[in-house]
């Protein structure tokens, strides 16, 4: 899959790691596909602009992109937070956060592979979090997440006969507008989070975007079922799933 043109789909690519590793497959030649609210101006790819917590227009426009594209990759990227202290978190929020995260993916999934069974090959990525390790006040986000490396897991060993792989980057802080939004400088989360990365310092969309590229385009093609934490040495020593 390294020495061909390949087409890939991404969802919550208007920002962060998605708009990041957005360009980087473009700078390698390959075609993106990009799904969020907002168009950013510069999108090196196909955009379209919508609201990914409506499942009836995702599930449409998945399928109709399916129908006109041919996938070889997927990044399952887009993502909510919807932090809250345990006595605080409300039904609706867990549900939006489980839907968002997982219940999009699949869909997502659902309308490309097909064709990469078809075809005998795809790569399909998730952006899971260091957050599976346990994070105070991300009750709903770390389960959705960790429910992210299980899917890794077990689409990884349903689709390995057809060529498709299926992998997990798993960021630690980055700096990103849903990080900050969620841990806004001076806060006392943003303080937890940098103090236990060995590294003291947050990551970049692009060193998370590598990685997204090394699954969905280098020569990864051996290499399924794996949940890769870039987090700074956050996840060294803890234990993970």
């Amino acid at each position: 899959m390294t020495s061909s043109r390949l087409k890939v789909l991404i969802t919550g690519a208007s920002k962060g790691i998605g708009l990041a590793t957005s360009k980087m497959l473009a700078d390698q030649g390959h075609a993106v596909v990009g799904l969020a609210r907002t168009q950013p101006d510069d999108f090196p790819g196909v955009f379209h602009a919508i609201d990914l917590e409506d499942e009836a227009a995702r599930d449409s426009l998945f399928k109709q992109l399916a129908a006109e594209h041919q996938f070889d990759g997927l990044l399952n990227n887009v993502g909510l937070v919807n932090p809250a202290p345990l006595e605080e978190i409300t039904l609706k929020d867990f549900d939006a956060c489980a839907d968002v995260n997982l219940r999009c993916s699949l869909q997502a999934a659902q309308a490309v592979v097909p064709h990469m069974k078809e075809q005998g090959s795809g790569r399909i990525v998730f952006t899971s979090s260091m957050v599976v390790a346990g994070v105070p006040f991300r009750s709903s986000y770390a389960a959705a997440k960790a429910g992210m490396v299980s899917f890794t897991r077990s689409w990884a060993l349903e689709l390995a006969p057809f060529g498709i792989t299926v992998n997990a980057v798993a960021p630690g802080p980055v700096e990103t507008e849903l990080f900050n939004t969620n841990n806004p400088p001076g806060s006392e989360s943003r303080t937890r989070y940098i103090e236990g990365v060995p590294m003291k310092r947050l990551g970049l969309p692009e060193e998370l975007a590598a990685a997204n590229c090394y699954f969905l385009s280098g020569q990864s093609g051996f290499t399924t079922g794996q949940t890769l934490f870039v987090d700074g040495g956050y996840m060294t020593g803890k234990s993970a799933l």
